[in-house]
């Protein structure tokens, strides 16, 4: 199977019921995207059910931003990818920058729920990315590749990888294209390798998205560029309009 784009909301800690109007928007714009253009929106948590009943038959899926490895028990605040799947979202959003910083999460738990939400049926997002001291320092490769050896689960369906360089997120500082071709080829080398998919065809299936200060003005840069599936967008994703504008790049 071919594979066509991703276009994928991480709206973070925002939205409020009244956010619906914004979905309503989004649903409406995507149903004139091409075909084989996938469209998501991860609100929090406690939107996902009404998001999943308004958008249903629509092309928009909805996704929920983390998840907990285990599918039920004594962890208070957390949620089960089994009760994401139950609100009918469709993927999950694991190992996120802000998660592995704000909460410590470590590769193995990110791979843990990674695998969790294969196990409940849900599209997993893994996503790895560098600092820019890591950068600086010439290790950007290396941490990228040690965050998918240890993030990534052992089997391969059902996964996207979210490449996101930590210090282009919400700081409009985005990577040059030939960065990101390089560290996106590095990427799909690094999934061939593990999974044994062939290189240089379409039918390998995983998607690499790139995520890092996305916007209307730069998509058509990004996401034309060899490698790049798709996007993970912040920000943008808040505004009906701008997120529409990036997915039409596809148009």
């Amino acid at each position: 199977m071919a594979r066509g784009p991703l276009i994928a909301g991480n709206w973070k800690m925002n939205g409020l019921a009244a956010s619906a109007a914004k979905l309503d928007k989004i649903v409406a714009g995507a149903a004139k995207l091409p075909a084989d253009v996938d469209v998501m929106v991860c609100p929090p948590f406690l939107l996902i059910a009404d998001f999943a009943a308004r958008a249903r038959g629509s092309r928009v899926g909805i996704g929920g931003q983390d998840c907990h490895a285990e599918p039920s028990g004594a962890h208070t605040g957390d949620v089960a990818a089994e009760m994401l799947a139950d609100a009918r979202a469709v993927a999950v959003i694991v190992g996120h920058s802000e998660r592995r910083h704000d909460h410590h999460e470590t590769d193995p738990q990110v791979r843990a729920k990674a695998a969790a939400a294969q196990r409940a049926g849900l599209l997993a997002i893994v996503c790895v990315g560098e600092t820019r001291a890591d950068r600086d320092a010439g290790k950007a490769k290396d941490v990228v590749g040690a965050q998918l050896a240890g993030s990534l689960p052992d089997d391969p369906k059902n996964i996207v990888v979210a490449y996101e360089p930590v210090w282009a997120i919400g700081t409009g500082l985005t990577p040059t294209a030939a960065d990101v071709r390089d560290m996106h080829g590095f990427i799909r080398e690094r999934l061939v390798s593990r999974y044994g998919l062939r290189h240089g065809r379409t039918e390998d299936g995983i998607r690499i998205l790139y995520g890092g200060s996305v916007k209307p003005a730069n998509a058509k840069e990004l996401l034309t560029i060899a490698n790049v599936d798709g996007a993970l967008i912040g920000g943008a994703s808040l505004d009906p309009d701008e997120f529409l504008a990036i997915a039409s790049v596809y148009g």
